[in-house]
């Protein structure tokens, strides 16, 4: 048991579950606008249990099927897999489970949401052999995160609404566009691997000017989520505060430093996410 306690705890450090915050905030922020509300605390918990399962089976899919990728990458190559930290069957079996208990707790929200889980799994899983297939994996990441809000509407409500869609673009052009800074570490490796992606192809710059421009989009995005909803000031804010740690997120690295890519990556938009969810949420309450 002792054994088994140590590679969940090594396995739960390899996925990062802790960047469940990433997509999570968007996700809550569905979930609220379809309730008008906070929702149901057993919907809210099945809803949050749900991101986390479905993100722990697709992160430790990813670690698995990249493992002798990883293995020949400077940056990456210290991972628990490539390692030997942990075994490829041990991994298997987690995500076996945490994809088992997506799909159960989709079931118990509603139907619809079950019907959906499967489809949904197939998305989040693929996103690992994108970059094999595609020089646009990011669009493909893009689209496993962006499903979270459209995906707490319809647990929520048990039907979809086209105006939530308008959220699941925003963070899909949130995500990509990050994607596309992180990616730029590993030019070379991507090259001589014969992987795709826009910077491998493109650039460096082409995939910085990329960026940019898509994090643009995904603020039009917001204020089009804060027209259709009807939103207020408070939500507003909102968009300007994502805006600004955008804008300064863009400031700490360049096509020729990208030293505190980390920061930028992880920290800077995790407090997107988390600050964008509180203030469209504060409105919300505010106006009941």
């Amino acid at each position: 048991m002792r054994r088994i306690l140590q590679k969940l705890r090594v396995t739960l450090e390899m996925i990062k579950w802790e960047h469940s915050i990433f997509a999570l905030p968007f996700a809550l922020t569905g979930a609220v606008l379809a309730a008008n509300g906070w929702p149901r605390p057993r919907v809210l918990l099945l809803v949050v249990i749900c991101m986390v399962a479905a993100r722990s089976a697709a992160m430790a899919f990813n670690r698995l099927a990249d493992a002798e990728l990883d293995a020949t990458n400077p940056r990456t190559k210290m991972r628990a897999l490539p390692s030997g930290l942990l075994e490829k069957a041990f991994v298997a079996g987690f995500i076996v489970v945490a994809a088992t208990v997506f799909i159960v707790c989709a079931g118990m929200l509603n139907r619809l949401c079950l019907w959906l889980s499967l489809p949904a799994l197939v998305v989040l899983l693929g996103y690992s052999y994108a970059k094999r297939v595609t020089r646009w994996p990011h669009l493909v990441l893009g689209l496993s995160l962006g499903m979270a809000p459209s995906a707490a509407w319809i647990a929520v409500r048990g039907s979809l609404d086209p105006r939530i869609l308008v959220l699941t673009l925003a963070v899909l052009l949130w995500v990509t566009g990050f994607d596309l800074l992180y990616s730029c570490q590993d030019v070379e490796h991507d090259r001589a691997e014969g992987l795709r992606s826009v910077p491998a192809a493109f650039g460096i710059n082409a995939a910085f000017w990329g960026a940019r421009a898509l994090h643009v989009l995904m603020l039009a995005a917001l204020a089009s989520v804060q027209h259709l909803f009807g939103l207020g000031p408070v939500a507003a804010t909102g968009i300007a505060v994502a805006a600004l740690l955008l804008a300064y997120e863009h400031s700490i690295v360049s096509p020729r430093d990208l030293r505190r890519m980390d920061a930028a990556f992880f920290t800077m938009n995790g407090i997107v996410s988390v600050l964008y969810f509180g203030f469209v949420a504060t409105d919300i309450l505010l106006r009941r």
